[in-house]
């Protein structure tokens, strides 16, 4: 681990096991902050790993299968768009272990615009960017910013994420709104 990796945990990630991921539980919802991006090469898929899948399974197994679920992943833990590596080379493994949950919600980013997904009990769930859009899935050569967006238009590429968490018996309002609409 070099230097400034091991500064940046030290201050950030206290209580975090292998490269960075953990879990709490807060008001009988339990969070999981898993890590696919260590290895991450250009063009290549997220990896999570053994050991951390081997942790996962250990962190899920006392919980009851009524406990909902929040996952945090930087790459969808779904096959997006695979060939521009937007997808977890090792989902299928974390999602066999969490299919066993009533109520399962994965919010992540990487390819920074909304997309959402629904397998059985599984809401997958991902973000636009605050910083640069990514063209959709096979409309361009490949991933990477949008430079030629033009200026009236960025705005609406642009966006923020809000999920809010209301106790009742019904799934997270999950909001997504570009930054012209925060204007």
């Amino acid at each position: 681990m070099s230097g400034t990796v091991k500064l940046y945990r030290e201050r950030y990630g206290r209580g975090t096991h292998g490269s960075g991921w953990r879990s709490f539980t807060y008001r009988g919802v339990h969070f999981i902050g898993l890590v696919n991006v260590m290895n991450l090469k250009a063009g290549g898929l997220g990896v999570l790993g053994s050991e951390q899948l081997d942790w996962l399974k250990q962190d899920l197994a006392s919980l009851s299968a009524s406990t909902p679920i929040v996952v945090f992943a930087h790459v969808p833990l779904w096959s997006v768009y695979p060939t521009w590596g937007w997808g977890t080379e090792d989902s299928a493994q974390a999602l066999a272990l969490l299919r066993r949950f009533g109520s399962v919600t994965i919010l992540n980013g990487h390819i920074h615009q909304v997309l959402q997904k629904v397998e059985g009990n599984i809401t997958f769930h991902t973000a636009r960017s605050t910083a640069f859009p990514q063209p959709a899935p096979g409309q361009a050569a490949g991933p990477g910013p949008m430079k030629n967006v033009p200026a009236d238009q960025l705005r609406q590429m642009l966006g923020i994420t809000r999920v809010n968490y209301i106790e009742r018996q019904h799934s997270l309002a999950i909001i997504d709104a570009s930054l012209e609409a925060n204007a």
